[in-house]
């Protein structure tokens, strides 16, 4: 194989939904007969997206945060990042948009140890795990949250923004 067949690209996959990677490349992982070396995987280090602020968004975000796993060949991880994501931004939806129009952002920052999700709102109100009571229907969606991932937190809106970043992340271990 010569060094410019080497870094050649076929067409990369659209990313998923209204997605947006700064990567730009999630490869297939195919290989052509008589291709003598198997090239490592780049992994899209950001992936965001931007939906309202309701709660009937829940599915897409959860299928988004499938696919990018999926995509980023994290299987293990799979199952834990979409419920704690999906609690995350039910939480969001219902005590962090202010009002009708209002808009969620969630954000998948994936190191070669480390991914990190954050699900941002446009509310000051600051999330506060409750004591468990076992008569509540709600209430649960930060411990949830705790016992899925390595940690979680709060962390202040980008400049020149209001409302807040929940985040959470997850150890990654051996990765391909």
């Amino acid at each position: 194989m010569t060094a410019s067949r080497a870094h050649r690209r076929g067409p990369s996959p659209s990313p998923p939904h209204d997605a947006h990677t700064t990567d730009g490349h999630v490869p297939t992982g195919r290989t052509r007969p008589g291709d003598a070396a198997v090239l490592p995987v780049r992994r899209p280090r950001l992936v965001r997206t931007t939906v309202p602020a309701h709660p009937s968004r829940a599915a897409g975000v959860r299928t988004m945060v499938a696919e990018c796993l999926t995509h980023l060949r994290l299987p293990e991880h799979l199952d834990n990042a979409v419920l704690a994501t999906d609690e995350l931004f039910a939480n969001a939806v219902r005590h962090g948009s202010p009002g009708p129009g209002d808009w969620i952002t969630v954000t998948l920052e994936c190191t070669e140890h480390q991914l990190r999700v954050t699900v941002a709102d446009r509310s000051l109100a600051l999330p506060r795990p409750r004591a468990m009571d076992a008569a509540e229907e709600s209430g649960r969606g930060l411990a949830i949250v705790g016992a899925l991932t390595d940690d979680w937190g709060i962390a202040p809106p980008e400049p020149g923004t209001t409302g807040k970043k929940v985040w959470f992340t997850l150890t990654l271990r051996g990765m391909p």
